[in-house]
């Protein structure tokens, strides 16, 4: 089974992202919710399936969050949904962002991977990318 991390960083301080809230979600069907967006993209409607809370917490002072989940659990594969609290982070710095939320999706497709999702996070932009 796969394991997961995350690690925020704030690209207009140069520090580390503590404080950001952050929840972790599992598409209840994958196929589904795949043909959904092709769907909505190609200008259809079709039932829109939905996403389960898996995971909780709140990144520590290093921007890391190492109790997002308990000692010995995995991922299976799946589509996954991990969703950042950035109005909440930049509001605490007394900065309003353009950003309120920053939500990753992705695919985890091997059951034995270790799946790395970094946030570098400013008031006027995000990005991301497959860490290791």
């Amino acid at each position: 089974m796969s394991t997961l991390s995350t690690h925020a960083l704030d690209t207009a301080t140069g520090k580390p992202a503590a404080g950001l809230n952050l929840m972790l979600e599992k598409q209840v069907d994958a196929e589904a919710w795949k043909n959904y967006c092709q769907d909505r993209l190609s200008g259809s409607e079709s039932h829109k399936p939905e996403w389960e809370a898996v995971a909780k917490g709140v990144t520590n002072a290093d921007g890391r969050c190492p109790a997002l989940f308990p000692e010995g659990t995995y991922l299976e594969p799946g589509i996954y949904r991990m969703d950042f609290d950035t109005a909440s982070y930049f509001n605490a710095l007394g900065i309003r962002g353009f950003y309120p939320l920053v939500q990753i999706i992705f695919e985890v497709q091997a059951d034995d991977e270790h799946y790395h999702i970094p946030l570098l996070i400013s008031p006027y932009g995000f990005s991301t990318y497959r860490g290791s």
